[in-house]
Order: structure tokens, then C-alpha cells, then sequence
């Protein structure tokens, strides 16, 4: 009987998914026809292997595919992608895990497995499942993501990702205590660890990255500054590394004293698939590990490059309990003119399809919000969206937590400034400071919710 680490194969790992100075000399240097002959081998592999799984011979089979009909990528447009949605409907028809992973090898013995679920943040949560192998592979990638950013031995992370069922956290600290030298706190999320305690910990440990979120992030800056440290001068803090929306990296900036902040975009599903290496905003996509594409929400077709649609992935390395094949994340993003090396760029996250408001024909994102927020001299960082049905028509709420007696003449400039921004009239409330984050759960949860949808069925 194996272990986890004759299964993982790390060194196997750092071999073909290497980190470091190896990235640049054996993924980026390479030419964009020896990087799509590697794809096509790594696609061919995760292919068969999800022949064997039932959620996808079912599927596949339903849209008339046989095992031999997908030839290489340039076939991947005849594979129906799949969404969230279509695994929480398998976990309901196959209860309690669905039909989407392999647990078992060919001998019916249990694999080893590493099991988390999401945060449930667009819903009930849904299981993640990960092969040693493949975990590993995960942990790598994301330590690539921090070392080219500048993560060394010397650091010392304070990670706020959360732990319990969900991945995150977990899948944090291990890529840091796997695959570098630096020295990781886990406090988590401010139900975890209080946030007054979070700032208390980066002061007496001397913490000089910090990685996660930016809305818990931006509030941790605050709660430094209620308790009387200055980031820029009491603390070392130098890099913060997370899901870091451009429009709000310089405000994250400003909030930490003027820290280098980068970005990375990935989902549980799948691990890190993009990330920010330089000072563009631009991220770049791990295509030696990735087949990235970006697709019309409702048809699923490519879109052409700098348009935006949602992002699509095929995981080239999930080849034993969890293969992943035209996964729609629902997060829309967009390709970029330019590449790293041979490798494309992304725009990074631009919002959510499914989280999207129209208005009088406009595309509201409530995330695109923060950034205007940011930008009010009176206001905390903080906002809700409330949306409601009034007459038969959509109207949105912009919840704005505001210090200080607010003003009419303060609400409309406000108002203005949404308008303006978003192209379309929302009604605007200024509200006391911590007066959203029951609703938000921006102290207890990774991605805090933005929107509240009050509409009457």
C-alpha cells in the first residue's frame, strides 16, 4: 500500500512544474510551439483519465462524444464545458460526493485523497477533491507564483486565508512550508483570529508579507490604525500577495505604507492558473500547467483576445481523482496584447457573470464598486449593494459606510460618483462605520458578499 508521498512524487513535481530560476529557463524561454506540443501531451493524459470518471462519460456521451473523438486541443471547443452548478446537481443525484472524481484506482482501492470543500460564498458548499499528486502540483504552482514575486527565506507570512473545510487556507500553507523557506503565521480569518489579535501578531513577529483578500486586508490597515499602529511605521510589512482587484492595489498600497502588492487568480478547483510577476498588472497565465480559455457566459465559444468573458480551464496536471475539463469558473477576465515569454496574460478578475446586476440595460458589477468607494475621502473601504424590485424594475442600493455625520449634499456628490463610474443611476445611503459587515461578513468570510438580492420571486 502507498503513501501520500509515493504518490505525490515531489520531486517528480518540481521537475516538470518548476519554480524559480528553472520557470524562466524551461517554461518562459521556451517557444510557443514546444509549449503547445507539451500542452497537447498533458491534455491527451487527463483526457483518458476522465473517460473513466462518470460525471464526465455521461456528459460527454449526452453530446454524442466516444472515447477517441477528441484527438488534441484543437477538439477542446466539442467538449461541453461544466460549471459549479453541474457538480452540485451530480453530489445531489449521487450523494454525498457525485460522480465527479476517481477515489478508487483500477484495483478499487481507495487513492490518497485530500478533501476540502468551497466557502459557499455563491451557495452550499461544494466538495474539492485532490490526488497527492496533483495537490502537490497545486502547492508548487502557487509557491512559483510567491517566489517570483519575492517570497524568500527570510520572510516571515502572515496568511489570512481561512481553514476549517474550506481549501484556502490550507492550500496556503502548504505551498509555502513545501516549496520555500519562509516562515508562515495561519491565523486565518478575523472569526480565527480576532483582527485586533491578527495586527497584535504582525508586530511581535515581525511579519513582512502578508497574504489573502483584499477586503479583509484593507480592514486589517484599519484596525491597525484604531489600535494606534502605524503600518508605514510600526510595522515591517513590505509585499501583500492575494486576490487583490487592480482598481484597489494602489489603495492596499497606500493602507500598508507603501507595500508592493500583487495579484493572483485561481479557484479551488483548480489551484493558482495566473499571476501578477512584475510591476504591469497584468497576470500570467501558467499555461504549462493550464489550458486557459476565455468564452462567451452563455454559448461557451472562445471570444476574441481583449474581449471579456468568463474563464474556462482545463487542468493539465489532474490526472488521478479529480480531472478537470472546461471548467466554467464564471469569473470573466480577458486576454492581454502582451505575453511573458511564451506564456499569454490575462487582465485578471473582472467580476463575476453570475453575480452581474443589469440596469436599464447596463452591466452593474457590485465587486467594480470598491475601487470608486476607495476613492471618498470620508468613507472607510466599506459598501454593500442591496437590490430590490420597485414597479416592476430592478433598483440597486449602494450602501456606503461613511464616517462622520453624513450630509445630503455629501450622499449626492457620492451618488454622483456612482453614477458616473458605473453609467447607470443607483440610489446611494451613507451608513456608520461597521454597520454592513454583519451582512457582508467581510471580519469572518475570504470573499466578502457585495450583494444582497432583496427581490420578491
Amino acid at each position: 500500500m502507498t503513501n501520500y508521498f509515493d504518490e505525490a512524487e515531489p520531486q517528480r513535481v518540481v521537475a516538470q512544474y518548476p519554480l524559480g530560476e528553472r520557470f524562466h529557463e524551461h517554461v518562459v524561454s521556451q517557444s510557443v510551439d514546444a509549449l503547445h506540443a507539451l500542452q497537447e501531451k498533458r491534455f491527451q493524459r487527463v483526457v483518458a483519465r476522465a473517460w473513466e470518471i462518470p460525471f464526465y462519460a455521461r456528459r460527454w456521451r449526452a453530446a454524442g462524444l466516444e472515447p477517441g473523438a477528441i484527438r488534441g486541443l484543437e477538439d477542446l471547443h466539442m467538449i461541453p464545458a461544466f460549471s459549479k452548478s453541474d457538480l452540485m446537481a451530480s453530489v445531489e443525484q449521487y450523494p454525498p460526493f457525485g460522480d465527479f472524481h476517481g477515489m478508487n484506482d483500477a484495483g478499487n482501492e481507495r487513492r490518497q485523497v485530500v478533501f476540502h470543500t468551497t466557502s459557499g460564498t455563491t451557495g452550499v458548499p461544494q466538495p474539492l477533491f485532490f490526488g497527492a499528486w496533483d495537490r502537490e502540483v497545486q502547492n508548487a504552482l502557487l509557491a512559483r507564483v510567491y517566489t517570483q514575486q519575492g517570497v524568500c527565506a527570510s520572510d516571515v507570512v502572515h496568511s489570512v486565508y481561512g481553514f476549517g473545510m474550506v481549501n484556502g487556507g490550507h492550500f496556503v500553507r502548504e505551498a509555502l512550508t513545501h516549496f520555500t523557506r519562509a516562515l508562515v503565521l495561519t491565523p486565518g480569518t478575523g472569526v480565527e483570529t480576532a483582527s485586533e489579535q491578527q495586527v497584535r501578531l504582525m508586530k511581535r513577529f515581525g511579519v513582512t508579507v502578508l497574504v489573502g483578500f483584499a477586503d479583509y486586508l484593507l480592514r486589517l490597515a484599519e484596525v491597525a490604525h484604531d489600535l494606534g499602529i502605524d503600518p508605514a511605521r510600526d510595522l515591517n510589512v513590505r509585499m501583500l500577495s492575494g486576490h487583490i482587484p487592480s482598481d484597489r492595489a494602489d489603495a492596499l498600497s497606500t493602507a500598508w505604507g507603501g507595500a508592493q502588492v500583487f495579484d493572483w487568480y485561481g479557484v479551488g478547483d483548480t489551484g493558482v492558473i495566473a499571476a501578477q510577476l512584475d510591476d504591469e498588472r497584468e497576470l500570467t497565465v501558467f499555461e504549462d500547467a493550464h489550458v486557459l480559455e476565455i468564452v462567451d457566459p452563455d454559448t461557451h465559444s472562445s471570444v476574441a483576445d481583449g474581449q471579456v468573458g468568463n474563464q474556462c480551464v482545463t487542468v493539465l496536471f489532474k490526472d488521478t481523482v479529480y480531472p478537470i475539463i472546461r471548467f466554467d469558473t464564471q469569473d470573466l477576465s480577458a486576454i492581454a496584447k502582451r505575453r511573458t515569454g511564451c506564456l499569454r496574460r490575462t487582465r485578471g478578475f473582472l467580476g463575476r457573470s453570475d453575480n452581474m446586476v443589469k440596469l436599464r440595460g447596463i452591466n452593474v458589477y457590485p465587486t467594480a464598486i470598491g475601487a470608486m468607494v476607495d476613492q471618498l475621502p470620508s468613507a472607510n473601504g466599506e459598501y454593500l449593494c442591496v437590490l430590490t424590485r420597485s414597479g416592476g424594475r430592478d433598483e440597486l442600493c449602494v450602501e456606503v459606510e461613511w464616517n462622520g455625520n453624513a450630509t445630503e449634499p455629501e450622499r449626492q456628490a457620492v451618488a454622483d460618483v456612482l453614477n458616473k463610474g458605473l453609467g447607470v443611476k443607483v440610489d446611494v445611503a451613507l451608513v456608520a462605520p461597521e454597520s454592513t459587515e454583519d451582512r457582508t461578513g467581510v471580519n469572518v468570510r475570504q470573499k466578502p458578499q457585495r450583494l444582497l438580492d432583496e427581490r420578491q420571486d
